[in-house]
Parts: structure tokens; C-alpha cells; sequence
């Protein structure tokens, strides 16, 4: 029997595994082949420790120092391992090429634009993104988005309702379609494709009906929808204060995460690692905040981004640390070991279509926001590929079981980032449409390249 199936881990059910063992979103170093035996008294207390404490000796690399992670870094890409490396560098590329075609790419009306864009499209991103974690596909929701915004604005302009009142029911018929979607590919076994793909052609005729001749309910000054989008902090203390609280809460977070692993006699990273990566983090929100405040020109933070934040968080913390974030993982990477586990397979496809619909219509009422009122074509147009598109951009598995949340706000930033600097250069939209399809493409086949190295490395 190998080493590997002795590690507690291996036996465990899925649903009781840590969320930072579950796959696509373990930072545990991959098993090596296992290191050479040491004489040395040192050696040989610490492999009693490891031992005792039942944990594989070839996990602990990130105690070598800098060589060992090195090492750990050379071995992920060899094995297809390739996480979010791609995506960053295809951002470094992206701002290198636009700001030297244009001076204003890297401005701060740009980086606005690109962050007030970006939220909407990538909130129903989120949405799709648990729903590509099951292995499976949701082509209804630019549909459900457009009805979304339907019922806000027949509810809250026509029938007079409050708002507040008229976006929790947006937000319920979200949620109603889709776990009736899920519903039906769940209970019924129709595959999600098809349902999908109704729900699209159905929910776009639902849409056109409720929006009655006129077809457009333009969106009332000063209310809570208009301000989704067109809401800026203007004190410079919001960006500031936002910057700090998120480098903040992911040092804790570090912190907390390592004293669990020590706790349990896991691996955990070293104090240097922890002050290098909250860092880095530091220098990349305050230099965000600083272009938001400070140029000729900002507008300061905008509420779209906070609440595209929000969500992101919100959805990363159920995806990594709740039970039902673990059980979706186990669900997309083996259906039939998630129901010989004890998981109900059928209820958390439901609950993940549900999530997506209810993402999908509050995305839906950003759309109406930037488009100054709900219209038949909220939610239309290339809304639905945009979405699909940043989910598997920013890293999510087309095959279910592998990727993360924030993989909605790396791959709609790449898409919004293109298409800003293109639009800032005067390219025209055929252009645009080819090279997003261009990176799609390119996106997919790095996954199905990765995928296909790591099963030929044995850790698929």
C-alpha cells in the first residue's frame, strides 16, 4: 500500500473533508516522491513527529524555505497544476500593451469604468461558477437577469411598491427559476444543457411580456437601482478604508488558517510567508484605492465595486468553508462517490441553480442601472457569453470539481480590460468579439491541457 493511502485524508468522506483539501482550491503541496532517508538525529526526530502526528513527511516543503517552495512551484506546473498563472500574466500583458498604445489605459476614469463594468456581469459570473463546479452549465442566465429586472421595475414603477421590497422579489424569482431549472435536470433527469437552454427561450418570452408595448421602464432618479452603478464614495477615506480592511481580514484570515493546520498537525505557513503575502495584497489594494482617489479626474471608490466585493467574499467563504461548499466540490468531482458518501447529489444541484438564478437577477439589476432602466434587452445581446466566459477565464474547470469564486473577478476583469483598451483605441466591436473568443479558447484549452497532464501525472 503506498504512503498515499495511509494519510487520514484519503479515507475520509468528501463532505467532512477540510476546504482547503478540496480540490481546485488546495494550496497543500502535491506529494513528491518521497525524500531520502536521513541519519541525522534531527531528521529522525522530526519523521518521528510527522509520524505521530499522521502527517505525509513529503507535505512539509514550505519548511524548506524559499528552495523548497521553488521546488513545489516547478512540480505543480510540471503536473498541470497551473492555478490563477495564466489569468495574472494575461493581465500583466494586457495593461502593458493598452497602456502603451494609450496613455489613459491605466487612468482613473479607465480603472473606474473597468471596475463598474465588471461588477454586474461578473455577480451572475459568481453564480455560473458554482454551476461549472458541478460539471454542468446554466445558458438561462441572461434570461433570468433580464426577468429580474422586469419584475423590479413593473413592481417598483408601475405598482408603486417599495423598492427595497421590489428587489428581494427580483431577487426571489431568480431564485425560483433557477431551482426549478435544477429541478428539473436533478429530480427529473433532464440534462442541464436542455432545461438550461429552455429556461433561455422561455424566460426571454417571460421577459418580453412583462415589459408590455412600450418595452423599456426607465429608471427612477436618486433610487437604489440607479445608484448600483452610478454611486461613487467620493472621501478619499472609503478606498483608503475599504484597502485596509481587506488586507486586514486576509492576514487574519492567514493566521486563523494556520493556527487551525498547526492545531490539527498539518503544514501550516511560516511567519515570512504570511508577511510576504499580505504584502503583496497591501500593494495591490492601495494602489487600486490610490488610482481611484487621487488622479485629476477620480471619482472615487465606486459602490458597484464594493458590492461585487461583498458578494465575492460571501461566495468564497460558503465555498471553502461550509459544508455545502464541500459538498458542491465533492458533487463535481465524483457525483457517485458525493452519493456513496451520504450526499443528497439532487439538493445540491438545486441549491447551485437556485444560487445562480438569484446571482443572475441582481446582476440583471445592474444591467438596468448602466442601461438607465429595465428593457427587453437586459440580459441579451453577449451577456450570457461574457458570463460563461469569465468563469472559465478566470480559471474554472469546464469539467467540474476544480476552480474558485474570485475566478469570476480575475476572468471579467481580463474581459472588460480588453474590451476598455480596445474601445480606447477605436477597434471596432467585430474585433473585440473575435479576440474575447480568442481568449476563451485559449482558456479552455490551457484546462484541457492541464487536465490531461495531470492525469498522465497521475493526480487528476
Amino acid at each position: 500500500m503506498s504512503d498515499l493511502a495511509k494519510t487520514p485524508e484519503s479515507s475520509e468522506p468528501p463532505e467532512l473533508r477540510e476546504a482547503s483539501d478540496s480540490p481546485g482550491i488546495s494550496e497543500t503541496p502535491e506529494p513528491a516522491e518521497a525524500p531520502e532517508t536521513s541519519k541525522s538525529p534531527e531528521t529522525s526526530e522530526s519523521r518521528g513527529t510527522v509520524a505521530s502526528s499522521g502527517v505525509d513527511p513529503r507535505l512539509l516543503v514550505r519548511e524548506t524555505g524559499f528552495k523548497g517552495y521553488w521546488s513545489e512551484f516547478g512540480r505543480k506546473v510540471r503536473g498541470g497544476d497551473l492555478g490563477s498563472l495564466p489569468v495574472l500574466v494575461g493581465l500583466v500583458v494586457i495593461a502593458i500593451v493598452f497602456q502603451l498604445q494609450n496613455d489613459n489605459f491605466l487612468s482613473a476614469g479607465s480603472v473606474a469604468n473597468i471596475a463598474v463594468y465588471s461588477s454586474g456581469l461578473g455577480i451572475m459570473a459568481v453564480g455560473i461558477v458554482f454551476v461549472l463546479l458541478l460539471g454542468e452549465i446554466d445558458l438561462s442566465v441572461g434570461s433570468v437577469a433580464g426577468v429580474g429586472a422586469a419584475v423590479w421595475a413593473v413592481l417598483d414603477v408601475n405598482r408603486g411598491w417599495n423598492e427595497w421590497l421590489a428587489i428581494g422579489a427580483a431577487l426571489l424569482t431568480g431564485a425560483a427559476l433557477g431551482a426549478l431549472h435544477g429541478f428539473f435536470f436533478a429530480r427529473i433527469g433532464v440534462p442541464a444543457f436542455v432545461v438550461t437552454l429552455a429556461g433561455f427561450l422561455g424566460w426571454s418570452g417571460l421577459q418580453d411580456w412583462m415589459m408590455g408595448g412600450e418595452g423599456s421602464i426607465n429608471t427612477p432618479s436618486g433610487s437604489v437601482v440607479e445608484d448600483l452603478t452610478n454611486y461613487f464614495f467620493e472621501d478619499k477615506a472609503a478606498a483608503y478604508g475599504l484597502a485596509l480592511v481587506a488586507v486586514l481580514a486576509y492576514a487574519a484570515s492567514l493566521l486563523v488558517d494556520g493556527r487551525r493546520r498547526r492545531a490539527a498537525g498539518l503544514p501550516a505557513r511560516t511567519n515570512g510567508e504570511v508577511v510576504l503575502r499580505t504584502a503583496v495584497v497591501a500593494v495591490l489594494c492601495f494602489a487600486v484605492a490610490y488610482v481611484l482617489n487621487e488622479p485629476a479626474g477620480a471619482r472615487g471608490l465606486p459602490l458597484a465595486l464594493v458590492l461585487f466585493l461583498a458578494v465575492l467574499v460571501v461566495a468564497d467563504f460558503v465555498a471553502r468553508r461550509t459544508g455545502f461548499g464541500r459538498r458542491v466540490f465533492a458533487v463535481g468531482g465524483s457525483p457517485e462517490a458525493a452519493r456513496r458518501a451520504g450526499i443528497d447529489v439532487a439538493r445540491v444541484r438545486i441549491a447551485v441553480f437556485a444560487l445562480s438564478g438569484m446571482l443572475g437577477a441582481f446582476g440583471g439589476l445592474f444591467i438596468a442601472s448602466l442601461s438607465g432602466g429595465a428593457t427587453k434587452s437586459v440580459g441579451g445581446g453577449n451577456t450570457l457569453m461574457l458570463v460563461i466566459a469569465a468563469a472559465v477565464i478566470g480559471g474554472t474547470s469546464l469539467f467540474g470539481g476544480r476552480g474558485k469564486v474570485w475566478s469570476a473577478l480575475l476572468g471579467m476583469i481580463v474581459i472588460q480590460s480588453i474590451q476598455q483598451g480596445l474601445n480606447m483605441i477605436g477597434m471596432a466591436n467585430a474585433i473585440q468579439y473575435m479576440i474575447t473568443g480568442a481568449v476563451l479558447l485559449a482558456a479552455v484549452v490551457i484546462d484541457s491541457v492541464s487536465r490531461r497532464t495531470q492525469k498522465t501525472a497521475g493526480r487528476a
